[in-house]
């Protein structure tokens, strides 16, 4: 969806002087001249921002930020004063106004608000959107959570795996939440309405297997880390599947699963049995652009759990999650958000104990990482867009340990 700024002034040479700096600055503007003519354009779905005069006539600034605000309290309004009006433009802040600024105002000051401006309102955006994904949508919405490419393309498989209704094997890195994914596939098959029941696979005995399979009965049976289910388990699990179980099975696994059946280590016969339909969970290293998502979401949860405030998450603090890989993935950024909460340890920027230059670095890579999430991993067009020489490129990539393959 495209930002812009609803510009509204009466004065013809001021709107034209805004609109050409808005242009510079890749800002997109819709321009009007009066409240009339803008009203039109406000809406709970308007994707932006409002620049308005405060003095204008007829109906005036404040007419236009009380209207804004009965159709929607989150849309910001940004109001230009002029030498005299700075008292009504502290009025207007404690009526809801975003910021105001004096006329006439230079262009880097107009630009640094707007953008603030914009990217609250691209917040309330969101959060819109994947409050009304998790509330009207169906399991895979309301368990998986992030908006970028590779979570809907997790949801769409977990939806097709729960309509297959067969067995199935989800793979997941350390920490990836493999449980909530094998939850929404359950919820998501035509047994939903049956038990769905969860057992570690590591040390269950043959009958342990068949009492998990007995209390999930038209339901589901999810065996976590089916690595680790032992010989004598594997040949049961394989001979119940053979026979036909009276619940459905999903197992959980690592990546290193294919290779341990390659190298004798797992039962070949139950790998295949239960690897009629796969979904694999990606890493955060894969979709860092769910980052500032996730941890607002687990943020908000620690805060439920724990009696505590939920601090704010301040832009800095997002740019030292997004500078990081995350091996540990959703469970360490769970237990980061629950630490942001308690306000032990450093936080997650970890800029206290960091020096500027080790602070550059991270605000460096963040900003690699960000643009090849944008550019999906086209290496040329990231450089591009980043405005560096493919060697200067290429140096910091390696610098920081991105592979732009990771990124597609």
């Amino acid at each position: 969806m495209t930002q812009r700024v609803l510009l509204v002034d009466d004065d013809a040479a001021v709107r034209e002087a805004l609109a050409q700096t808005l242009e510079l600055n890749d800002i997109a503007a819709t321009v009007t001249g009066s409240f009339i003519e803008a009203k039109d354009h406000i809406s709970r779905a308007f994707p932006g921002v409002i620049l308005s005069d405060i003095r204008m006539p007829g109906r005036d600034g404040f007419h236009l930020l009380d209207f804004t605000r009965s159709v929607d309290s989150d849309l910001p309004v940004v109001l230009l004063t002029g030498e005299g009006d700075i008292p009504m433009a502290v009025r207007a802040m404690g009526e809801g106004a975003f910021d105001f600024l004096e006329k006439p105002c230079a262009p880097t000051d107009l630009v640094a608000v707007l953008r603030r401006a914009l990217d609250a309102r691209q917040a309330v955006l969101r959060d819109r959107a994947e409050r009304r994904r998790t509330e009207e949508g169906d399991a895979a919405s309301r368990l998986i959570f992030g908006l970028s490419d590779r979570s809907e393309a997790l949801r769409a498989a977990v939806r097709a795996a729960g309509r297959a209704d067969t067995e199935a094997l989800v793979i997941s890195p350390p920490g990836g939440g493999v449980s909530k994914v094998a939850e929404a596939l359950h919820l998501c098959a035509p047994r939903a309405n049956g038990p769905f029941v969860k057992a570690a696979a590591r040390g269950l005995t043959p009958d342990a297997i068949d009492a998990g399979l007995a209390g999930a009965e038209g339901g589901s049976l999810f065996l976590d880390d089916i690595g680790a289910l032992g010989a004598d388990g594997q040949v049961h699990l394989a001979d119940v599947l053979e026979r036909g179980a009276t619940a459905r099975v999903i197992a959980g696994a690592g990546e290193a699963l294919e290779a341990e059946v390659g190298a004798g280590g797992f039962s070949a016969d139950l790998y295949y049995r239960l690897n009629v339909m796969t979904v694999r969970i990606p890493p955060l290293a894969e979709r860092p652009e769910d980052i500032p998502e996730l941890f607002r979401r687990y943020v908000a949860q620690a805060a439920e759990q724990s009696g505590q405030p939920a601090p704010e998450v301040t832009p800095a603090v997002i740019a030292g999650l997004m500078a990081r890989d995350w091996p540990g993935n959703a469970r360490a950024l769970m237990t980061e958000a629950m630490r942001f909460v308690l306000g032990v340890g450093e936080g997650p920027d970890g800029a206290a104990d960091m020096g500027l230059a080790e602070q550059m670095a991270q605000v460096e890579r963040s900003l690699l990482v960000n643009a090849l999430t944008r550019h999906k991993g086209q290496a040329s067009e990231t450089a591009r867009a980043l405005k560096l020489p493919r060697k200067t490129f290429y140096d910091k990539l390696a610098r920081y340990g991105l592979k732009p393959e990771t990124y597609r």
